[in-house]
């Protein structure tokens, strides 16, 4: 599994990262096709503490801004979804992903 934001860094310079505030971060997003309207989610993004994330995500919010709300009905309500989960620093999953370096490394 590819994680953006980590290439070079070795397992311990991540938990280095993570102690002071660094983040693993997935972007949804949402597309729609007249009736259909499909929910995804990015790859995962290593945000290094006193980053934002949210130049990792604008593309992600963009592409839901302009090809979600056009599903009905979830286009708009996944829309907003989406760009409020982004805006506000993407889904931190970074429990999830040290629980598996750990159980790795």
């Amino acid at each position: 599994m590819k994680i953006n934001g980590i290439e070079g860094m070795t397992i311990s310079q991540v938990q280095s990262e993570v102690a002071q505030g660094g983040k693993f971060v997935i972007y949804p997003y949402c597309i729609s096709i007249l009736i259909m309207t499909f929910r995804r989610n990015s790859g995962i993004y290593f945000i290094k503490a006193g980053e934002s994330s949210l130049g990792s995500g604008i593309g992600y919010i963009l592409i839901s801004l302009f090809l979600g709300w056009w599903g009905i009905p979830w286009g708009p309500i996944y829309t907003i979804s989406t760009i409020y989960t982004n805006l506000t620093g993407g889904k931190d999953v970074t429990q999830e992903m040290m629980s598996s370096i750990n159980r790795s490394g």
